[in-house]
């Protein structure tokens, strides 16, 4: 039996909640709420579940087509997702969507190298195919800092074509890195406890060497595409953030998360910047954990001294930016039972009944759109802070509440939130995942 308080936060919710149908229109409140904001931010409650992929790919797609948006940035690392940026812009030697995810290929590859990632995939390029000749066609990029040595290889391979002497010279600066072999927790382990000198002076200085010649490699090249040396110069500045971040990594959890979250920040405004200069007034949709996208200022993160992206975007942005949340209740999920594990479909217990996903439940409405804007009486009985489930790549039923709650303030937390109450994993398009653990898996040390 329910007591009263929680009967009167069930029927505010259920009076207030956007049912969703399947509908063509499901969406239209959600819509009117983005309005004209650049900056779309659509979280995920896990990173294996079918539901949240799919329904996040037809926000976007909407998104697209009617309001104008031409990039979406996902958490994932930056050379990985731009082979996928090459194959939608009609560049690449990649002949399908498949092949063009196949940069995905160290743990937890399912992340990207799922059938609904495939479907979007596919739908993307299709789309730009059909855009008339002078339209700017939709990219795709990562804004994650895990590939430090594909980064570096990325950045010498550039200079290679339009500077072999600077190349020599980023060559040198990065083999500072190298006498780790590609074990880079190694490197940060050893720097951070005195056992090696670190390499931030050379990979800063490798960076500003790229940036103050941007002019001359242009003029060196006249066929160079923006785009080109953008990506090159991404490459080095995620270098740079790397290397603070393993140092970091075995200080604190919180400052090697913050770091990290700042990256991402830093390379979606990087990003924003770059497209603007080119007289385009950039909209963005960026897809990442719910607890990077909502606003860690209404989390018990706030209290650890953690900051995450969708913090730092309103904070810059404001109202030009709507954060979007997903929650469920019970199903599958795709993870792994440990770092570098195989993927496995787990089975989701029920939400925990002090949670939000609980009060959510009990609305017996399957699927739900709740927005946090406006006079929406919701807004002011879910005020109070309740727990929150976040599964990442590891999920781990036993410990549950330790493993995978925190509390939150979910009205602060995000401008809206989605609930499907019963979902399902994603399907891998491998039949096993690859162990690839020559640089840490993404999410690491986190598992989000």
């Amino acid at each position: 039996m329910l007591d009263a308080t929680i009967t009167n936060l069930v029927d505010v919710v259920r009076k207030s909640a956007y049912p969703l149908t399947g509908a063509a229109q499901d969406y239209d409140p959600l819509m009117n709420l983005i309005g004209d904001a650049r900056f779309v931010l659509i979280g995920e409650a896990s990173h294996g579940t079918h539901e949240f992929y799919q329904q996040r790919a037809e926000i976007t797609k909407r998104l697209i087509q009617e309001k104008g948006f031409t990039a979406v940035a996902v958490e994932a690392d930056w050379p990985d997702a731009y082979r996928v940026n090459r194959y939608l812009q009609g560049v690449s030697d990649d002949q399908t969507p498949e092949a063009a995810l196949l940069g995905f290929r160290s743990f937890p590859g399912w992340m990207w190298r799922n059938t609904d990632v495939l479907n979007f995939v596919s739908w993307l390029r299709i789309y730009n195919d059909n855009l008339a000749r002078d339209s700017i066609k939709v990219g795709f990029y990562g804004l994650d800092l895990y590939s430090m040595y594909s980064s570096i290889a990325a950045v010498i391979d550039y200079l290679d074509r339009v500077d072999p002497e600077a190349a020599n010279r980023a060559r040198h600066r990065y083999s500072c890195l190298e006498h780790f072999g590609e074990d880079i927790q190694t490197y940060g382990y050893a720097t951070s406890f005195g056992l090696a000198q670190t390499c931030e002076e050379e990979v800063i200085s490798q960076l500003r060497e790229f940036q103050l010649r941007t002019n001359e490699y242009f003029q060196q090249d006249g066929r160079l595409a923006a785009d080109e040396y953008f990506y090159a110069e991404q490459n080095a500045r995620l270098v740079k953030n790397a290397e603070m971040y393993y140092r970091a990594m075995f200080h604190e959890r919180v400052s090697s998360w913050n770091v990290r979250d700042r990256h991402m920040a830093e390379t979606l405004d990087q990003l924003v910047a770059h497209f603007d200069q080119q007289g385009q007034k950039t909209k963005v949709v960026v897809w990442e954990h719910n607890s990077h996208l909502g606003d860690a200022r209404a989390t018990e993160m706030k209290r650890a001294g953690e900051l995450n992206v969708g913090q730092l975007v309103r904070e810059r942005y404001g109202n030009d930016a709507v954060l979007i949340g997903f929650s469920t209740y019970t199903g599958t999920v795709t993870a792994a039972s440990h770092w570098g594990g195989s993927a496995e479909l787990k089975q989701v217990r029920s939400a925990l009944p002090e949670s939000y996903e609980a009060v959510f439940h009990q609305t017996q409405i399957p699927q739900f759109l709740l927005t946090f804007r406006g006079n929406n009486p919701a807004i002011k009985a879910l005020r109070k802070p309740r727990l929150e489930r976040a599964i990442g790549v590891i999920y781990r039923p036993e410990t549950e509440r330790i493993s995978h709650y925190f509390d939150a303030c979910l009205p602060e937390q995000f401008d809206a939130v989605i609930h499907i109450d019963d979902t399902k994993g994603v399907q891998p398009l491998d039949r096993s995942v690859s162990l690839d653990m020559g640089e840490p898996p993404e999410t690491f040390p986190s598992a989000l």
